[in-house]
């Protein structure tokens, strides 16, 4: 296995996702800040932070297959979010977990980030995920 995601004891839990990566192959796959767009540009989910951070997911998985990566190569993914509140997690977390099957995204993920931001790109974006990968 190229990497292991693991929380040793004594760190905070419990979270999202991993605490810790341990990558051992020598090809880095890096996917740009992916959003909740279709390939030939059209918003998805306009207003909707659970339906945006799903569909940034699937554009990340897609980004990942083309290097011939998937989830279980991720060392660590990082997420902008535009106004960030705690009081957001659930609507977050709502899209992380309603489209992780379908990508093969294992709960919880690999170390992450989660940084909030005053704006991205474009107005409607909510949310943008980046993804390293390692394969042997």
């Amino acid at each position: 296995m190229t990497v292991q995601h693991f929380t040793p004891e004594g760190m905070l839990q419990p979270v999202p996702y991993h605490h810790v990566a341990v990558g051992t192959g020598t090809k880095h796959v890096h996917v740009s800040g992916q959003v909740a767009r279709q390939a030939d540009g059209t918003p998805v989910a306009p207003g909707d932070l659970a339906g945006q951070v799903a569909q940034a997911l699937r554009n990340t998985a897609l980004g990942l297959a083309g290097a011939g990566a998937s989830f279980t190569d991720v060392l660590r993914l990082t997420f902008y979010v535009t106004r960030w509140s705690p009081e957001r997690i659930g609507d977050f977390m709502a899209g992380v977990e309603a489209v992780a099957e379908e990508i093969g995204l294992r709960l919880p993920m690999p170390p992450a980030s989660l940084i909030g931001v005053e704006y991205l790109f474009e107005p409607d974006i909510l949310v943008e995920v980046e993804a390293t990968a390692l394969l042997d």
